[in-house]
C-alpha cells in the first residue's frame, strides 16, 4: 500500500447525508470554518479528488461525495431523478446538511456542470466556484461543432437501454480501464489500483445505469433545447461568484474551442488556467498543479 493510500485511510472520514430522498455518502477531511465541497465526474467517485482532500483540509472543512447514482450514494431508478435540478438540490443539501449557508463549490466534469449550474439557480449558496474541464451549458451550446459532436458520440450511445451498460462491465470493465489508462496527457499517470477503486464502485448494483442516467436525463438539454429550457427564470444570468476555470489542454472529450469565452458567462472576478501536459481527469493527472490553483483561488479575498 502506498504512503498516499496510507495517509488517506488515516485522515479521511466516511459517513452519509440524508439529503432529500436520498441518501448520499461522502468522504470528509478537516474542521475549518468554511466549508469547500468537491464534486466528481463519469464515471469516478469521491476518490477522483484523493489528491486534494488532505491538501486543503489545513484550512477549510472539505467534502467529496459521491454524487447521487454513484459507489455507495443511493441511485434512484428513474431517468428523471438525475435531472439538473434535483442535482443542484444535492448540492445545497449537503451544504445545509454541514451547518453552513454557502460553499465553495468545486466541480470536474459532471461535477463541473453541477457546480456552474448551483452557481447559476442557487447562487446565495456558493461563495466561490472552481470548474474543471466543463464550461458551463450556455457556452457548451455555443461553442458546439461537429468536432465536439463526434467527442461526445458515447453521449448518444447512452441513449440506447441497457446495451451501454452491457459493454461498459464486459471483461471487468476493460473499456472504462482503457479510457483512464489511454486518455491522460502521460499514458499510466492513473495506476491499476486507482482503477480498481473506480471499478469497485461501478460494480455497486445499479450503480452503472445511474451514472448514465445523468447523460439521459440531460440529453435534449444538453444538445437541443433553449436557454430558457435549462435554466427557466434565471436564463442569461450569469455567475456572480468569484470563478476559477481549469482545463488540461489534452482533453479528449472535451475540445479547446468548446471552452473558449468561458469568462463571458462570469460577472465576478475570474481566473482561467490551461495547463498544457494534461488531458481530461485533470485533477489526477495534473494534482500538483490543480491543488496549488484551488489553495490560491480559495484564500483570495
Amino acid at each position: 500500500m502506498s504512503d498516499e493510500s496510507t495517509n488517506l485511510e488515516q485522515s479521511i472520514k466516511h459517513d452519509y447525508a440524508q439529503v432529500g430522498g436520498v441518501r448520499l455518502h461522502y468522504a470528509t477531511a478537516g474542521t475549518g470554518e468554511k466549508l469547500v465541497v468537491l464534486l466528481h465526474g463519469f464515471p469516478e467517485c469521491w476518490y477522483s479528488w484523493r489528491h486534494q482532500i488532505n491538501a486543503l483540509s489545513d484550512e477549510y472543512t472539505v467534502v467529496a461525495p459521491d454524487m447521487r447514482g454513484y459507489n455507495l450514494s443511493d441511485k434512484p431508478p428513474r431517468v428523471e431523478d438525475y435531472a439538473l435540478d434535483k442535482l443542484v438540490d444535492d448540492v445545497t443539501g449537503l451544504i445545509r446538511h454541514f451547518g453552513r449557508e454557502k460553499a465553495a463549490v468545486v466541480g470536474h466534469d459532471w461535477g463541473a456542470s453541477v457546480a456552474w449550474a448551483t452557481a447559476v439557480k442557487q447562487p446565495e449558496f456558493v461563495w466561490k466556484l472552481a470548474a474543471l474541464q466543463v464550461p458551463p451549458l450556455p457556452v457548451w451550446k455555443k461553442n458546439l461543432t461537429v468536432r465536439q459532436l463526434c467527442a461526445s458520440w458515447y453521449m448518444f450511445f447512452f441513449q440506447i437501454p441497457y446495451l451501454p451498460e452491457w459493454v461498459a462491465q464486459r471483461n471487468n470493465f476493460a473499456i472504462m480501464e482503457n479510457a483512464f489508462k489511454t486518455t491522460t496527457g502521460v499514458k499510466g499517470i492513473i495506476s491499476d489500483t486507482e482503477i480498481a477503486v473506480y471499478k469497485k464502485a461501478m460494480n455497486e448494483p445499479g450503480a452503472l445505469t445511474a451514472m448514465m442516467n445523468y447523460y439521459r436525463a440531460s440529453f435534449w438539454k444538453r444538445f437541443f433545447a433553449k436557454p430558457e429550457e435549462v435554466y427557466g427564470e434565471m436564463a442569461g444570468k450569469k455567475v456572480i461568484a468569484p470563478t476559477l476555470f481549469i482545463y488540461g489542454e489534452k482533453d479528449h472529450a472535451v475540445m479547446p474551442s468548446t471552452v473558449e469565452g468561458v469568462k463571458d458567462f462570469v460577472d465576478a472576478p475570474y481566473t482561467e488556467l490551461r495547463i498544457s501536459h494534461s488531458a481530461h481527469w485533470v485533477q489526477q493527472e495534473a494534482a500538483t498543479e490543480v491543488t496549488s490553483a484551488l489553495k490560491k483561488f480559495l484564500s483570495e479575498e
